[in-house]
């Protein structure tokens, strides 16, 4: 397909961004119709964080001019090309939802994947988004009641999930900047508010204790509540089960579908 013009394309650490493409004069005799073209405003794309779905192989992303094509390259964890296709959308109006799906030569895990959008006109702009995730297995660490303040003998349990970070961060350095999220849930017993801060309080001096033993990449916390419980139960059950944190690497920030919540960098 013959390019108007030539995109950068810019990958960032923790959200994708687009450039649009202006195309170059070959003459300084410009006609009134590549006068106009170089007045276009940049091409954007947009990926809808809520609709990649990895499992399924399958994203959104639109367009901000009427669009022609799309090309995408999924990367895996080893740095391997795991598919690179192009999905013909013709005369797509912009803002409309591109349905793109890939077809992995492998299984391995995706790390990160690129999408190039090409309006009808020729132009293109680039857009990254790196959907690698790690969660941590670990033993939960046990509070008092109404407390957030990690005991001294909860510290052997801290250590190793630490160790545990740690060699994933030596394994996976080369993906890119990681960053830890640490998410808390509570059981149902008291009001959904009064959880919703506890489970907030205790995510963050879980992510203090990681910061103090000398962890240096980026760190975030929230308080979930009695959200997403592991055990459905009625109102004001003790479910130990349900009192969990989720230490989770990534390099994009999780996805929130909590209303009101937000991740808090400490």
């Amino acid at each position: 397909m013959k390019s108007r013009g030539c995109a950068v394309f810019v990958a960032l650490m923790l959200v994708g961004g687009a450039l649009g493409a202006a195309p170059a004069s070959s003459s300084e005799d410009a006609t009134p119709l590549e006068s106009s073209e170089r007045r276009l405003p940049p091409l954007k794309l947009e990926i809808d964080r809520a609709k990649v779905d990895i499992k399924a192989r399958r994203l959104e992303v639109k367009m901000s001019r009427e669009a022609h094509m799309v090309r995408i390259k999924v990367i895996g964890e080893s740095g391997a090309v795991l598919a690179e296709e192009e999905h013909p959308f013709p005369g797509v109006a912009p803002g409309n939802p591109l349905v793109v799906t890939w077809k992995p030569s492998s299984r391995e895990t995706v790390a990160r994947i690129e999408v190039f959008g090409y309006d009808k006109d020729g132009y293109y702009a680039g857009i990254a988004i790196t959907p690698w995730s790690a969660t941590i297995d670990h033993d939960e660490v046990n509070f008092e009641t109404d407390s957030a303040v990690i005991k001294s003998s909860e510290a052997p349990k801290l250590q190793a999930s630490y160790e545990q970070v740690a060699a994933m961060l030596t394994k996976h350095k080369n993906l890119g900047r990681i960053s830890l999220y640490i998410g808390g849930y509570t059981d149902t017993v008291g009001s959904e508010q009064y959880n919703l801060d506890l489970s907030r309080r205790r995510a963050r001096s879980i992510a203090g204790w990681f910061r103090k033993r000398g962890l240096r990449i980026p760190l975030f916390y929230e308080g979930f509540g009695e959200t997403s419980p592991v055990v459905k139960t009625k109102d004001e059950v003790d479910e130990p089960r349900n009192r969990r944190t989720v230490y989770l690497l990534s390099i994009d920030p999780p996805h929130l579908k909590t209303p009101g919540s937000g991740w808090k960098k400490i």
